[in-house]
């Protein structure tokens, strides 16, 4: 199986900022800056300093290809979004805490 690219992880977060995927933050955190969430089957590990959403680390297509950016060097899915989809992002993140 080829690994995920950086656009088709990009367009699950894409998808979640229009509102077209549900983005599921998960209750634990491994560590802290490090936040788990899941958008239709999907599970991304999302680097953040608890506001602001740096780096997209890993994800996990819902058929198992792999985006690991530890093992690749390039485009990091994060920086794909735009400014207004990253801030509905952060806001979805930020949400999911509190709700």
């Amino acid at each position: 199986m080829p690994p995920l690219t950086a656009r088709e992880v990009y367009q699950q977060l894409r998808d979640s900022a229009l509102g077209l995927r549900p983005l599921q933050r998960f209750d634990e955190q491994p560590e802290p800056g490090l936040v788990r969430v899941d958008i239709d089957g999907w599970g991304l590990s999302l680097d953040t300093d608890g506001v602001r959403l740096h780096h997209c680390l890993h994800c996990q297509s819902a058929d198992g290809r792999v985006f690991d950016a530890g093992q690749r060097f390039g485009t990091d899915p994060v920086s794909l979004l735009s400014t207004w989809e990253l801030a509905q992002i952060e806001r979805l993140l930020a949400a999911t805490v509190t709700s």
